[in-house]
Parts: structure tokens; sequence; C-alpha cells
């Protein structure tokens, strides 16, 4: 089942990634596009990296994170690769 978010673009559904918040149309959450961002990657330069986004989808997406940071922010932290997973001599 599909849930509006009051976003466009935004949608989430259960069935993809658990429910979270989505572009819709694609498998990208919200939590991606906003690390991204967070990283000091530029809008324009987001559609670069996930060339099936259009930068008005990206924009909804940041508009999003911005009204639900926590929620977003701590969807990052859960689903965060942690350093010694990526790179075995961090540990």
């Amino acid at each position: 089942m599909t849930t509006a978010t009051g976003h466009p673009y935004i949608v989430c559904t259960e069935e993809i990634l658990h429910g979270a918040p989505i572009v819709s149309g694609t498998r990208t959450p919200v939590r991606a596009i906003a690390e991204l961002w967070k990283f000091g990657i530029a809008p324009e330069e987001i559609i670069g990296r996930l060339p099936h986004l259009t930068l008005a989808q990206v924009f909804d997406a940041l508009s999003y994170y911005q009204e639900h940071r926590e929620a977003i922010d701590e969807d990052i932290r859960r689903n965060r690769v942690p350093a010694e997973k990526i790179h075995p001599r961090l540990q």
C-alpha cells in the first residue's frame, strides 16, 4: 500500500524499504538524498550522481527531510554501514 506524504514526489510504500519515504516511482529513499546533501553535495550535483531523478524530485526530498529531520536522521543512523564492514582495518 502506498501512502501520500503531502509532498508531490515523496511516498511511503510498505513493500519498498519497509515503508521508508522514497521518491515516487523509484526505490530511492529520502535518506540517500539527505545524506548526500549533508555531505555538502549540491542538489544540482545530486542529480549527476542519481541521474534517474529530476531536480524537482531532489528539492522535494530535501523539503521532506527538513520537515522530518529527526526521523530521517534516525533512518540514516539505522542504515549506516559500520566502518569496519567497509574496511576491516578501520576497527
